[in-house]
């Protein structure tokens, strides 16, 4: 199988505008991210909706491609990307632009969720620890997974799932294992195809999760396990954490 790596990244973010351009460790942000998935995939494209992203990728020799400014989401952009350079391919990974730390044993993780033929799309998790706050566990930011036995997505919440019924809060992480989910999605090329024309889900609007409409349509979703705890880059104090995390990883 052919893997495609397209990595979604947009100048004007809510939060952090012309994030994708900001400098980390004298590199832009999306430079990073680039570096860490080529190579480990077939192939690795940027797709943006804005000439300045375009012009930073090619400056550092990256692939780009100029997509709609009027995507609902990265899965959108996504697809309109894998139409115009994606021939070939079987697998769509798509890598969130904001990730510059993202590792080689993750997307080794998401290409052997396609080893299992009933596989529709991939995702990754990560347990939390039995040491982890209860304030982090509820944190609505961090969606949770629950999975089936054969490691497929049951369900993605904002809430805390399942509910412990005889324990107290404080101890529900000593009772059971969580997973936090996290955002780094695979399709194959088909199947990316379908689910980009499907209308907004009722569980999809009521949590904002847009993995919730392709549950609901029956996709099977495999779900991938990782120990590796990423940065993602929302906000400028994100930014000088990722700051200080890439000096010390550099000072051992």
């Amino acid at each position: 199988m052919k893997y495609i790596g397209i990595i979604p990244a947009r100048y004007a973010s809510t939060r952090f505008p012309g994030k994708p351009l900001a400098l980390l460790g004298g590199k832009p942000v999306i430079q990073r991210v680039y570096e860490q998935v080529r190579g480990i995939l077939d192939e690795a494209y940027v797709a943006t909706d804005d000439e300045r992203i375009v012009r930073a990728v090619k400056a550092f020799g990256g692939k780009v491609v100029m997509t709609s400014e009027f995507h609902r989401s990265g899965t959108d952009r996504c697809y309109e990307a894998f139409t115009k350079i994606g021939a070939g391919y079987d697998v769509v990974v798509n890598i969130q632009g904001d990730e510059p730390f993202i590792q080689p044993s993750q997307l080794a993780s998401i290409k052997a969720c396609f080893e299992d033929a009933s596989t529709h799309i991939a995702t990754l998790v990560k347990p939390f620890s039995a040491d982890d706050s209860f304030e982090l566990l509820e944190n609505v930011n961090s969606p949770k997974v629950v999975v089936s036995k054969n490691w497929n997505a049951l369900y993605f919440s904002r809430s805390i799932i399942p509910y412990v019924r005889n324990g107290e809060r404080k101890d529900w992480l000593k009772q059971h294992t969580y997973y936090k989910h996290i955002g780094l999605y695979a399709y194959r090329a088909e199947v990316l195809k379908e689910i980009t024309a499907l209308p907004q889900s009722s569980l999809e609007l009521a949590e904002s999760l847009e993995q919730l409409r392709w549950l609901e349509n029956g996709y099977n979703i495999k779900v991938g396990v990782t120990e590796v705890e990423t940065i993602g880059i929302d906000t400028p104090q994100d930014l000088m954490n990722a700051e200080l995390f890439l000096k010390n990883k550099y000072a051992k």
